[in-house]
């Protein structure tokens, strides 16, 4: 798969050999959705809850007399059907959302988004990606000089610079190859790979 090797002005100056085991593959949206939905189901955090009857402040005594009143007879206030009530199935702090990908999964589904970001286009090989200083106007700069607005940086190595100079830049994410994950590769306009960082997502998931 041939991709685009752009240089410091976002110009493709020349192209890079990809391996077609990571950016040849066929699209598969069901597997890809599959990935997505799953990688955002284990980041979630079950820390929301919610009162059952027996939980909620309430009075134990009985609303009003069993006959004569024409209503339906009640014992409590904390009865579900009223208002201020408890839940009947209340959700609970320690409820699980994850969901199991296997390893073989997730290395195809990888490599599929990879591969239908090679054939729009939305991906590209930089030689690196390093700033002299941790200033976020001049990384800003570099990425305004490629005409890049919103853009995730695959390095092979973030140093403090690059960290501390992107941190800041919305619409702009800077991670290692290890770090790269698939909601992030659907976000983002653009994808830039250092060469380094092609050799190491070969390793992951060829």
């Amino acid at each position: 798969m041939q991709l685009e090797l752009l240089n410091e002005q976002g110009q493709a100056a020349a192209t890079y050999e990809a391996p077609e085991t990571v950016f040849g593959r066929p699209y598969n949206e069901d597997l890809i959705h599959q990935v997505v939905v799953a990688y955002q189901a284990n980041a979630r955090q079950g820390t929301r809850a919610q009162k059952d009857r027996a939980a909620v402040k309430h009075s134990t005594k009985k609303p009003f007399k069993q006959k004569g009143t024409g209503r339906a007879r009640a014992g409590m206030t904390s009865s579900p059907l009223w208002r201020g009530g408890g839940r009947i199935f209340p959700n609970s702090p320690d409820e699980n959302f994850s969901q199991k990908i296997n390893k073989k999964m997730y290395r195809a589904g990888m490599a599929s988004i990879f591969s239908q970001l090679a054939r729009e286009g939305r991906i590209a090989v930089v030689d690196s990606m390093r700033v002299d200083s941790p200033k976020t106007k001049q990384f800003a700069d570099k990425l305004k000089a490629m005409n890049l607005k919103s853009v995730l940086v695959i390095a092979d190595e973030v140093d403090e610079n690059l960290y501390l100079a992107s941190r800041n830049l919305p619409n702009v994410l800077v991670v290692e190859p290890r770090y790269a994950d698939p909601v992030s590769l659907v976000r983002y306009s653009k994808v830039l790979v250092t060469k380094g960082a092609m050799d190491k997502l070969k390793e992951m998931f060829a």
